[in-house]
Order: structure tokens, then sequence, then C-alpha cells
């Protein structure tokens, strides 16, 4: 029987692992009914869009979460050396240490990636220019903080890949904490 889901948030976290786990074009209405438990009316109904509505509510989701966690701390962060250790800690968490595959780099390497270009472009902008303006405030000169910013982000995500591709999150625990130790956080 179809579980009850009281508002549309509700089936967010779900539709993100399903996602996660088959990318936008392995997931299928039926695998979306088994992990949420709802059935297709059900969903239409929170999302009249289909699966495309439900890819950019769950890039919403995201956006929302990054930006609380680790965009706002890292340009407002009065110690601007403690947001960037937080966003260490914080981004190890999101991602499970590793085993948990960055949608929204999984989308920007698929074919799905033109239809949410600007978001998934948003996104990595949105955390380089926060970690850059977080290492000025940290005192690096500016085209030194864009470059460490982009490096550090560049080796997050190359770390989640090969973390996935060795199965071993020991990988990715390592990236981080070289990347702290480059950053001197």
């Amino acid at each position: 029987m179809p579980k009850t889901v009281a508002e549309r948030a509700d089936v967010i976290p779900a539709l993100a692992e399903v996602f996660r786990e088959h990318g936008f074009e392995g997931t299928s209405l039926a695998l979306i009914t088994a992990r949420t438990g709802l059935g297709k009316g059900s969903l239409y109904n929170f999302f009249p869009g289909g699966k495309e509505e439900m890819a950019a509510a769950v890039l919403d989701e995201i956006d929302g979460w990054f930006e609380a966690q680790v965009y706002r701390p890292l340009r407002e962060a009065a110690d601007p050396a403690r947001a960037i250790a937080d966003m260490f800690t914080s981004v190890d968490a999101y991602f499970r240490s590793g085993r948990r595959v960055c949608l929204v780099g999984a989308f920007a390497l698929s074919d799905v990636r033109d239809r949410f270009a600007a978001r998934i472009n948003a996104y990595f902008a949105a955390w380089g220019e926060a970690l850059a303006e977080a290492l000025v405030r940290a005192g690096r000169a500016q085209e030194t903080a864009r470059d460490q910013a982009e490096e550090t982000v560049l080796a997050i995500q190359g770390a989640l890949v090969l973390t996935r591709a060795l199965d071993d999150p020991g990988t990715f625990e390592r990236a981080l904490r070289r990347l702290q130790e480059r950053l001197g956080v």
C-alpha cells in the first residue's frame, strides 16, 4: 500500500537517493514509486512536471543545504580559517566519507547535463567563489585564493569518484586531510 506523505518535501530525500543510485536516465517511475512508497498519482500531484521537476526539486534541496552549511559560513564567518575547516567537516558528513555520490557532479557528467547546465554551473561556481572569498579573508592573495579554491573543489570531486571506484572510504578521508593541510586549516 502506498505510504502517505504529508508534504512534497518529505519525498525529496528518497528521490535524491534514487537519482544518485541510477542517474537521471536510469531512474524510472517504477524505481521512484518503489523507493518513495507513493503511487504515480501522488507523485504527479507533488511533481506535475514529472521526473525533470523531481530532479529540479532535488537540486534545490542540495543547493539549500550547501548554501546553509558551506557557502554562507565561508562567506560570512568571523573566522575564515575555522569556516574552511568546518567546510571539510560538513562535506565529509554530507558525502558520508565519500560513500555518497555527488548528484550534481553525476548530472554534470551525464547526458542530462544540458537540461540542468545553469544549476550545475551555479553549484560549482558558488562553492569556488565562497571558498576563494574565505581564503582571501584568511590572508591569501586573490589569484592564489581562486586557484586554491578551484583545486580544492576539483580534488574533492575527484576524491569522490576515486573513493567510489576503489570502494574505499579511506581514500576520501585522506584526500580531505591532505587538502586541509595544503590550505593550512
